[in-house]
């Protein structure tokens, strides 16, 4: 019985360290404080972490399995490019997706679901005020993550949430290509789309979840249109 609970204290350990090192170099791959195409070493990060290789190995296998990591055929481990041969694609499903979970807000909410929608609109229109880079990106992810679960279709907003992250790496650049002002029109257009939710005009929800979601996508064309050369490996 000791032995099997000191090996269950140590299975818990061994995953609290998984989740640590997981959480961590997610966060950084999304947020590019890892660029894309820079080498990721697990004896480097066992260092780092003062851990023993295995959990590295294992928070290295998740993030692989979200596509944030690559190993090539020589056994070198790389923080995966932005994939921009498929972006067009990326933008559909992502365009298709505020549209369906604004949709199904608007016919599916709850009171508490607005007070939670209204509450991350609040938040988000304080870190554009704030210009707080990150916060933006997660609070805006947030608001649309919330949206999706006042739809109560979980698929839909399991979809939603992994097309948000993996939009986390674009919507950086986008707003790093802000000099001054970030755009206070997303803001007005979350206005919208609340009221539409809350009015349950699901034609409205569903045009506006449209508009909302292809301003985006136009806006990072033609930021990568303007700048044929990032200072970022993609």
């Amino acid at each position: 019985m000791i032995e099997q609970a000191t090996k269950d204290v140590v299975e818990r350990r061994r995953g609290s360290g998984v989740k640590l090192v997981y959480d961590i170099l997610r966060d950084e791959i999304l947020d590019l404080k890892l660029a894309p195409g820079s080498p990721v070493d697990e004896v480097l990060l066992a260092e780092r972490f003062q851990m023993s290789r295995t959990p590295i190995r294992e928070a290295l296998v998740r993030l692989a399995g979200e596509g944030l990591i690559e190993t090539l055929p020589n056994r070198s481990t790389l923080v995966s490019n932005i994939d921009l041969l498929n972006l067009n694609t990326y933008f559909d499903a992502l365009v298709l997706m505020y549209r369906v979970t604004t949709r199904l807000a608007a016919q599916n909410h709850n009171a508490a679901d607005l007070v939670a929608i209204r509450q991350l609109h609040h938040q988000y229109a304080a870190t554009v005020e704030a210009r707080d880079l990150r916060e933006m990106i997660a609070v805006n992810a947030a608001f649309h993550t919330a949206i999706a679960e006042a739809g109560r279709n979980p698929y839909f907003t399991g979809l939603f949430r992994r097309l948000l992250d993996e939009g986390r790496r674009i919507l950086r650049l986008y707003y790093n290509s802000y000099e001054e002002q970030f755009p206070q029109r997303f803001v007005d257009e979350h206005d919208e789309i609340i009221a539409a939710i809350e009015g349950r005009d699901l034609e409205a929800a569903d045009r506006l979840g449209k508009i909302h979601g292809e301003q985006i996508v136009e806006q990072v064309q033609r930021m990568f249109a303007r700048n044929q050369k990032l200072d970022i490996a993609l």
